[in-house]
């Protein structure tokens, strides 16, 4: 469905809502089968309701977590440099846009290249989508949007069947580290066959580095990354009519040596029983059992090469800050 966010913008902002950005049942399947399985599991994408997306932006301030201000360093240095792969009419396409804080300065460039641009945004967060998108287009006279509150894969698709021309699709932050290697191949060969071969990906990719430095980002001082991991219980709560104690949980983050990851767990504190209403069910926990909800893949420059070349890609050009924390890897069609 296409809404109108402000009329008087109406012809530069589209906002489409696909039925499953709203659905409670993939909710609802997804948390039935994460916590019965063994070990108990949920999924990272849940994260992102209009709290989760609230705390992740606080997240990224925070002086532990040094992957958004040294990416958007890379893209200060860089971005009218990245613009330069446009053929006068490229169209911004961002899978997980959030905040679009960093886009910014690709759009600032784009603009600069080519004098105007249409930028697609898709994002699982309705609320910030349409925050975000009206601050857009009140700041940019020359910028359209058509967002997408949808997940990637339906977003990109949807995006495919516009018959745009050249696009720049944008995959920043850590996002592919939610993937493990088989899930980053399968992911980006899908977005391959939307591509054109013209079409190019800019990849964001965090990584290997001292064992400190990621523990520390994963575990602030100020308990960010902890309430925003225990917000899943909170979102459980309130959408499946769940009865977890947040008190009786607490946030885990490790770096496992031997799979290169970041891993997130929330941990009951006693043996204790929770029920949840939607589904019907109570689901036992014993002291110190976890439920697995995040991993966060840090790469080296080897592996984001082969991700690429089973993906159908090729590296055409990477950018990385001096302390080579964050890359940032310009991916064209192979």
């Amino acid at each position: 469905m296409h809404r109108e966010v402000d009329l008087s913008l109406a012809r530069r902002l589209k906002i489409e809502v696909t039925p499953s950005a709203r659905s409670r049942s993939d909710f609802a399947t997804d948390v039935l089968e994460g916590l019965s399985a063994k070990p108990k599991r949920l999924s990272c994408k849940y994260f992102y309701d209009e709290r989760g997306s609230e705390l992740f932006e606080d997240i990224c301030n925070l002086p532990e977590y040094y992957l958004t201000r040294t990416e958007q360093a890379i893209l200060e240095l860089f971005a009218p440099e990245m613009a330069r792969y446009s053929n006068g009419n490229m169209t911004l396409v961002e899978l997980g846009s959030g905040s679009s804080l960093k886009t910014r300065l690709l759009i600032e460039a784009l603009l600069a290249a080519q004098g105007s641009l249409h930028y697609l945004p898709v994002d699982i967060s309705e609320s910030m989508m349409v925050e975000v998108a009206k601050e857009l287009i009140e700041e940019y006279a020359d910028l359209h949007i058509t967002a997408y509150v949808a997940e990637y894969n339906e977003g990109l698709r949807k995006i495919a069947e516009e018959g745009l021309g050249q696009k720049m699709v944008l995959f920043l932050g850590s996002n592919i580290g939610n993937f493990d290697f088989h899930e980053t191949v399968d992911f980006l060969r899908n977005v391959r066959r939307q591509l054109s071969s013209d079409d190019v990906v800019l990849l964001g990719a965090d990584m290997q580095k001292d064992l400190s430095v990621l523990e520390a980002a994963y575990n602030d001082s100020k308990n960010v990354t902890a309430e925003f991991n225990l917000n899943l219980l909170r979102r459980i709560n309130r959408d499946l009519g769940g009865e977890f104690d947040l008190n009786s949980f607490s946030h885990v983050a490790l770096y496992n040596v031997r799979e290169c990851r970041i891993e997130m767990y929330l941990r009951s504190e006693r043996d204790q029983e929770v029920h949840i209403r939607e589904l019907d069910k109570t689901f036992h926990f014993k002291d110190g059992e976890t439920i697995h909800t995040e991993n966060s893949y840090k790469y080296s420059k080897e592996q984001i090469v082969e991700l690429c070349s089973q993906s159908g890609f090729d590296v055409a050009r990477s950018w990385e800050d001096e302390k080579g924390y964050f890359s940032l890897n310009l991916l064209t069609p192979a």
